[in-house]
């Protein structure tokens, strides 16, 4: 089951190295147990996302429940293929693709979020600009500059997440302020919090 890819397999050797067989035995049948418990939600997820928005949201919006459900059980087979193909590579790197979606979920969510609990001042063009950038920073950080090294070399979250935090004050504080009733409705859920 080892890849090529040294990051993938820390976790497992570090068991195998620090602890009795059987318990580095438990500990990794738990992290399968986990994956695979998640796996099959994650599949109808995507599945249900194609059948139900690609499908029937922009392809043949008329489709009536079997079709959608047909639709769904095809494109649950593909990506369970795709997915398999790309875990049999040997030489694929899970790790990497996966850290790279998260750079791009956390960079382009993760500051709108905070922004939107922490500082009325956040309006929709700003959110807009800050998810835009981030996750706009992730590829062009990936892509364009790691490659120079460096500096440049280190995980595009941080600076996608940078970019996507100035992006949302400098917008927001550019543009129209969100309304008075907006505004007091945060007001409400900060002091409901701190109640």
């Amino acid at each position: 089951l080892a890849t090529k890819s040294g990051a993938e397999n820390v976790f497992a050797h570090l068991s195998q190295l620090l602890f009795h067989p059987v318990i580095a035995g438990v500990i990794m049948a738990g992290i399968l147990a986990a994956t695979i418990s998640s796996s099959d939600s994650y599949l109808l997820i995507a599945a249900s996302a194609a059948s139900k928005n690609l499908f029937e949201g922009i392809i043949k919006k008329d489709a009536d429940d079997k079709q959608v459900m047909n639709v769904s059980r095809i494109m649950l087979v593909v990506i369970t293929v795709i997915g398999m193909i790309i875990a049999w590579n040997e030489n694929s790197v899970i790790f990497e693709i996966v850290s790279f979606a998260w750079s791009g979920f956390g960079a382009t969510f993760g500051p709108i979020i905070l922004f939107s609990l922490f500082w009325k001042r956040t309006n929709r063009v700003g959110a807009v600009a800050g998810m835009v950038s981030g996750g706009a920073m992730v590829f062009i950080w990936k892509l364009l500059l790691k490659p120079l090294g460096g500096i440049f070399g280190i995980y595009e979250l941080m600076p996608a997440f940078l970019i996507s935090c100035a992006f949302i004050v400098i917008v927001s504080l550019c543009t129209e302020k969100p309304s008075a009733e907006l505004e007091e409705e945060f007001e409400k859920a900060k002091n409901y919090t701190e109640a």
